[in-house]
Parts: structure tokens; C-alpha cells; sequence
């Protein structure tokens, strides 16, 4: 019996290192994303950017919350017409796409979970993604210039 107990006490003990390691390797990769300020219409924000392949895929999925004023900058290698989908994403999300000048071409909202794709109106070289309804709390919309984004690092 006592060996038994033993075994289930080991057993568990692995469990929880491993998703800890887990844990501690996924906030280290979070923690790499370089982050820059940003301004549109006089609102200031934080952005961590995704600017590599790995980057870009994983994105916000399995985070469970996102601060007010933060968000997320995707730095695309093309400009081209590209889209967004929230497999794996708990946060509610509207995504802005915006072209090589620092334009919004289109505010998209988006749901969790889903396997949706929300596509740029025109082709575009970046997406910057923030809490559901930000944009529209703050009057932003298409036409829109984002300021700061000569600070994001070129895409790889």
C-alpha cells in the first residue's frame, strides 16, 4: 500500500514540474516579444510585436486576459491581403489591418474559439489586435492613422 501511494505521490510530482516547465517556457517566449508605444487619434497604447513565423502563429492564443491598453502588433514579411482566425484565443479580440502608411483599412471583431477568418478589405503589412471594442470605445475607424509603427522590428 505504502509503495503504491508512493508511486501516485511521484507520478504527481513529475505532472506538476512539467507543466510548470511548461508554464516557465511558454512566459519566457511572451517575455522575448520586443513591445513599442503607439498612438492613434490620441490613445496611446503598448504593444508586444510578432514579427517572426513563430511569433505570428501563436499570437494571443491561451491567454485568458489582455490589460486595457495593451495589445498585440502582427509585422507581416508581405503586403498582402491577410486574415485572422482565433483558434485557441480565450480573449474577445477586434483587430485592426493596416497598410504600409500607418492606415486602417478595417476593424474586425472577433469571437474565441473560433476558426472564423477575418480578412483585410486590401492588401496591408500589419494587424494589430486589442480587447473586443476598443477601437469602437474610442470613435477609431477605417481611415484612421496608426503613429509609432517605423519602431516595430522588420519581420523575419
Amino acid at each position: 500500500m505504502k509503495n503504491t501511494h508512493t508511486a501516485i505521490a511521484i507520478r504527481l510530482l513529475i505532472r506538476l514540474f512539467l507543466a510548470a516547465t511548461l508554464i516557465a517556457c511558454a512566459l519566457q517566449a511572451r517575455a522575448q516579444m520586443p513591445e513599442i508605444t503607439l498612438s492613434i487619434a490620441g490613445n496611446k497604447l503598448t504593444a508586444e510585436v510578432a514579427a517572426n513565423d513563430t511569433e505570428r502563429m501563436q499570437g494571443l492564443m491561451h491567454r485568458r486576459m489582455m490589460p486595457e491598453h495593451k495589445g498585440m502588433l502582427f509585422v507581416f514579411t508581405s503586403v498582402a491581403q491577410h486574415a485572422m482566425w482565433m483558434k485557441n484565443t480565450f480573449i474577445p479580440l477586434s483587430v485592426a489591418f493596416i497598410d504600409s502608411d500607418g492606415v486602417i483599412t478595417n476593424i474586425e471583431d472577433m469571437k474565441p474559439h473560433t476558426l472564423d477568418t477575418h480578412p483585410a478589405v486590401k492588401p496591408v503589412r500589419y494587424a494589430l489586435e486589442m480587447n473586443l471594442g476598443w477601437f469602437a470605445k474610442r470613435g477609431i475607424k477605417a481611415g484612421a492613422k496608426i503613429e509609432g509603427l517605423e519602431r516595430a522590428p522588420k519581420p523575419k
